[in-house]
């Protein structure tokens, strides 16, 4: 008789920093130069999905990401996030009958198969990596039944993947606490306020490019740290007060405040990238444009109605409220032509955009405070809002066969 094969699949939200991490305290612990804090999105549309699996029968660990298998031979943030929860396995128990099936010193007989597939363009600042390494922490946590030994534990875990997958780990508005201690234990993330504490934030995400970014993250931020004067200021001086008048702002559900800090925070996140020497643009001429559209229509209304923030990609998030989100999605659609039907993720959206009608003054705002746009300059626009953490997903939905314990996931 073959030995079992035991797994666990689970979904994990991606999450768009408010208050950008940017530098790395330690690259050996992945921790960060400042604290951070971001909204967990919805995972009707964007997400990462992974089933871990683990027996006795496995030869060696193996991982498939999107259908292809990977070489996690030398990898060592999928080693850090496997030791790690591994680390603090617990008994496996039979919830029918109350048995053990697996003692929890067995586990580190057995090696595992995981694969993983995410529905958002990869590499392209879309935060792709937080979700991935959110969903392998939370599978492998629900696969060794694990147990954290101090709140935050398994969120320090995700950070050792992926800094922003700490975030992850909770829904809503989640801050990343840089910490103190050398091993980095205390940088972990906690949640500020669920998903239902503020139900009228919106969320758009104005895809400008789908391909991969040409400096990673990790290499961008090395750079940064060497050579960026403003960087050191940035996290010393002006993140530790955004991150107060942030949270402050949040939770007395005041979108003037969160949105102009959101707003200023992606300002000097990408002047420390243009102070890094060489500089890097992440940011392109229709991300740009897409800044000026905003504060035109901001300027047109009187007040703050729209913030937006780039991650280090071109990609636009732009934060707003329910009440004025078919607006703004009616104002991208008219400066961006292009079909809604194709560019709208939500149908019942697609009807309302649409429908509406613009105010010619505002058309007259923007068109004279922007250059004109080209059909094409965006690819796709997600409309969403903040969601939950981690979920544990039916059996049924497996991507590893229960039987042969490979992939099952198509390319």
């Amino acid at each position: 008789m073959s030995a079992p094969i035991y797994m666990a699949t689970v979904s994990a939200p991606t999450n768009i920093a408010c208050i950008k991490y940017w530098g790395k305290a330690s690259t050996a612990l992945n921790t960060p130069i400042n604290s951070s804090i971001s909204i967990t999105l919805s995972q009707c549309d964007l997400r990462a999905v992974t089933t871990a699996s683990a027996s006795t029968s496995f030869t060696k660990d193996r991982l498939w990401l999107n259908g292809a298998e990977e070489d996690i031979s030398g990898s060592r943030r999928f080693r850090a996030c496997l030791d790690g929860v591994r680390a603090l396995a617990s008994n496996k128990i039979d919830s029918e009958t109350g048995e053990t099936v697996v003692r929890k010193e067995e586990w580190s007989s057995m090696h595992v198969h995981v694969s993983s597939f995410n529905t958002f363009p990869t590499a392209a600042g879309l935060a792709s990596s937080a979700a991935g390494y959110a969903a392998l922490v939370s599978a492998l946590v629900n696969l060794f039944d694990a147990k954290e030994r101090y709140e935050g534990e398994l969120s320090a875990i995700a950070r050792q993947g992926s800094g922003s997958a700490c975030r992850s780990m909770h829904g809503g508005f989640v801050a990343w606490r840089m910490g103190q201690k050398a091993d980095g234990s205390d940088s972990i993330a906690d949640q500020v306020a669920d998903e239902n504490y503020w139900p009228n934030i919106r969320v758009l995400i104005l895809v400008v490019s789908d391909k991969k970014k040409g400096t990673s993250s990790t290499a961008g931020m090395n750079t940064s740290v060497a050579t960026s004067q403003l960087l050191s200021h940035r996290a010393t001086k002006i993140v530790p007060e955004s991150m107060k008048m942030i949270e402050e702002a949040f939770l007395a559900r005041n979108f003037q405040k969160f949105g102009r800090i959101t707003m200023e925070d992606s300002n000097q996140f990408h002047a420390t990238c243009l102070d890094t020497f060489p500089p890097i643009f992440y940011m392109n001429d229709v991300s740009r444009i897409i800044i000026r559209v905003v504060h035109a229509y901001n300027d047109w209304s009187g007040e703050i109605r729209a913030a937006y923030t780039f991650d280090a990609g071109p990609n636009a998030v732009i934060y707003t409220l329910d009440k004025y989100a078919v607006e703004i999605c009616a104002l991208m659609l008219m400066f961006y032509p292009g079909d809604a039907d194709d560019y709208f993720n939500m149908q019942d959206m697609k009807e309302k955009i649409k429908a509406f009608c613009l105010d010619d003054s505002l058309v007259a705002a923007v068109r004279k405070t922007c250059m004109v746009s080209s059909i094409g300059d965006v690819k796709m626009i997600y409309y969403t809002k903040s969601g939950p953490g981690p979920q544990i997903l039916d059996p049924a939905l497996a991507l590893i066969d229960p039987v042969t314990g490979l992939n099952i996931r198509k390319p």
